[in-house]
């Protein structure tokens, strides 16, 4: 009575085909890293400080998406029956712990900035605030198509959204200390970068939780779903419907449908299945479907772990 069915290719990651380009974000991250802490080591700017906290961040977490893209990509063996797709969640999550944690740091050396103002020296601090803004504004152009794609990608790019950011307003700092002479802008710049970091973490970790909570993707409503499945002719009811995500770009679907017994031989059988993949497949973006037909009546039947 049970019938699988499976379309759209073989399973595959969304975050694989930007691997390239997450390899040129960090190497432009390690680049921008090292610049920066030595201008904040020559400069004593807190702001500097906080950009390459946070560049580091970023390279940290690029690099362990590109070690997730790797895992992610070994074929499903053994108890593992979607392979390690889902370690790109994990790495996002991880992202948004570094972050935190990034922040955080920043705000407490910020405050005591506050009491103890360091003299920082406008120059050099604009000229290392541009290198950052250009580097990072390279790097938001190799990720810029991928973040749409991943939730892996788009945790890269985040970081490196706010870490541009970051260096913009390092050179607001710095112009101010050179026009002004007021050492504070250069504290007060660490404190918008530190506050830059949480919303957008924040909304990332939403999104991670909810796919590791096997919600229904945002982008599928389950209302329309079962609309189209009741329209296929022959159908005459649904039951235990599921939608969730693997990973970025890997959405499954699985569900008990209810057919009509005429059309339960081989030739109806394959026809409805035909159908119900069709329909899916032309109005919703999801990457593996489960389908079990039944005749009516049979879900009384089933054991009590089906419901």
């Amino acid at each position: 009575m049970g019938a699988g069915h499976n379309h759209g290719g073989a399973p595959g990651t969304a975050s694989a085909a930007h691997r390239g380009r997450l390899s040129a974000a960090l190497g432009i991250a390690v680049v921008l890293l090292l610049v920066q802490v030595a201008g904040a080591w020559a400069t004593g700017s807190l702001a500097l400080l906080a950009d390459a906290g946070h560049v580091a961040t970023d390279a940290t977490g690029i690099a362990v998406a590109l070690a997730a893209i790797h895992l992610a990509a070994r074929p499903a063996a053994g108890r593992r029956t979607f392979g390690l797709a889902r370690v790109e969640i994990l790495a996002a999550l991880f992202n948004c712990l570094l972050l935190l944690g990034v922040g955080g740091y920043i705000l407490v050396e910020a405050v005591q900035r506050l009491r103890e103002p360091a003299d920082v020296p406008g120059g050099p601090t604009l000229v290392i605030g541009l290198v950052g803004l250009a580097l990072n504004c390279l790097s938001l152009a190799l990720l810029m198509r991928g973040q749409k794609e991943s939730l892996n990608v788009r945790g890269a790019f985040l970081e490196v959204l706010a870490d541009a950011l970051g260096s913009l307003a390092v050179v607001a700092s710095a112009v101010v200390i050179m026009v002004t002479g007021w050492t504070r802008a250069d504290v007060v710049a660490s404190l918008v970068i530190a506050l830059m970091i949480v919303p957008r973490t924040v909304k990332l970790a939403r999104e991670a939780l909810d796919v590791l909570l096997e919600a229904a993707p945002r982008h599928v409503d389950l209302d329309e779903v079962r609309a189209h499945i009741l329209s296929v002719d022959g159908v005459e009811g649904l039951h235990d419907l599921h939608v969730w995500t693997i990973t970025s770009g890997m959405p499954v679907l699985s569900v008990h449908v209810v057919v009509c017994r005429d059309v339960l031989d081989a030739v109806g059988h394959e026809r409805v299945l035909h159908d119900l993949q069709r329909c899916l497949g032309r109005h919703f973006d999801v990457e593996h479907c489960t389908f079990q037909l039944e005749p009516h009546g049979h879900a009384e039947h089933e054991a009590r772990l089906c419901h």
